[in-house]
C-alpha cells in the first residue's frame, strides 16, 4: 500500500513539473511559446534543450503553439522560418508577430510583414492549416499608427491581427484617451497582454495592475484578454533571468517544465478547441 501511494506521489510530482501552468477547475490553459532571433537563450541548468531547428522539447513540456518574430522596424528575423518549420514538424500551431517600431513608417512595416507572411505561407506544404498573425506595438506609437498597421494587414491578407501590448504607462495614457471610434476599431484585434509579476508596472502614473483584469482596466479598451504573456526575461550582466508571474491562484514555475533555459511563455484564455478556432479566425491560410 505504501509503495503504491509513493508511486502515485512520484507521478503527480512529475506531471506538475512537466506542465507548468495554473491549476484551475476546468484544467490547464493552452501554453504558447514565443521566440525571436534572441532564442534560444543561454543554458542555465541541467535539462532539455531546444533550437530553431528542433523544438520537440517545447512540445514534450506541454506547449501547443509557437509564435515566431517575423521582423521588427524594417528588419526581418533570420530564425523565423526555421522555428516555424520545426514547430509544424512537431504539431505545434505556428504563428508570427512583427515588432512595430516608432522610427519606421507603420504602413511600410505592415507591407514588409505582409510580404513575409505570404512568402512563408506558400513556401512549403504545411501540416497546420493557418498561420496566426500578430502585431507587437512599440510603447510610443500613436493610436493612428497602430490602426494603420492593423488595417493594412487586414486589407492585404484578410486577417485581423492580434495586438500585443506591453505593460506601459505611455500606452495606457494613449489608448485609454482614444476616442470611442478608435477604441471600437482596436477591439477588433484580440488583446495579447504582458504581465510578468503582480508588482510589474507600478509607478507615479499608475499603480501595479496586479492581475490581467487590472491591466485591462488601466487600458480601458478591451473587456477581456485572449493571450497572456506571463513569462519573459530580464537581461542582466549579459545574460537572461526568468521573470515569471506567480501570485494568487496563478502560480507559474520559473522554467518551462524541464527546459534548461528560460523561454517567453503565454497562455490562451480558453479551451484547446477554442484555441484552434481562434487560430483559424486570426490566421493566414497555409499551403498544404
Amino acid at each position: 500500500m505504501l509503495l503504491h501511494m509513493a508511486r502515485i506521489f512520484v507521478l503527480f510530482v512529475l506531471a506538475c513539473f512537466a506542465i507548468p501552468c495554473r491549476l484551475i477547475s476546468a484544467g490547464p490553459l493552452p501554453e504558447i511559446i514565443n521566440v525571436s532571433a534572441y532564442d534560444p537563450k543561454e543554458r542555465q541548468r541541467p535539462g532539455a534543450s531546444y533550437s530553431e531547428h528542433d523544438v520537440s522539447a517545447l512540445r514534450m513540456n506541454g506547449a501547443t503553439a509557437l509564435i515566431a518574430r517575423a521582423g521588427k522596424g524594417g528588419v526581418l528575423d533570420g530564425k523565423c522560418m526555421d522555428f516555424l518549420v520545426s514547430a509544424d514538424r512537431n504539431n505545434l500551431l505556428p504563428g508570427v508577430y512583427y515588432r512595430v517600431r516608432l522610427e519606421v513608417d507603420a504602413v511600410k512595416q505592415a507591407d514588409q510583414f505582409i510580404t513575409r507572411v505570404k512568402a512563408l505561407a506558400g513556401s512549403r506544404a504545411w501540416k497546420a492549416s493557418s498561420l496566426l498573425l500578430c502585431g507587437d506595438f512599440d510603447a510610443n506609437l500613436r493610436v493612428s499608427e497602430i490602426l494603420s498597421f492593423a488595417d493594412r494587414v487586414e486589407k492585404y491578407t484578410g486577417v485581423i491581427p492580434v495586438a500585443y501590448l506591453e505593460n506601459s504607462p505611455q500606452l495606457k495614457i494613449t489608448l485609454s484617451g482614444a476616442d470611442a471610434g478608435s477604441k471600437a476599431r482596436l477591439t477588433r484585434m484580440p488583446y495579447w497582454l504582458a504581465l510578468y509579476a503582480d508588482d510589474s508596472g507600478a509607478g507615479p502614473l499608475f499603480p501595479a495592475p496586479v492581475t490581467p483584469q487590472g491591466l485591462i482596466n488601466q487600458y480601458k479598451v478591451w473587456s477581456g484578454w485572449t493571450l497572456w504573456q506571463y513569462g519573459g526575461v530580464d537581461w542582466e550582466r549579459g545574460g537572461s533571468r526568468p521573470k515569471v508571474y506567480s501570485h494568487g491562484s496563478w502560480r507559474f514555475t520559473p522554467y518551462f517544465g524541464n527546459l534548461d533555459r528560460p523561454v517567453e511563455r503565454n497562455v490562451f484564455n480558453g479551451s484547446p478547441a477554442a484555441l484552434q478556432a481562434f487560430w483559424q479566425k486570426h490566421g493566414l491560410k497555409l499551403g498544404r
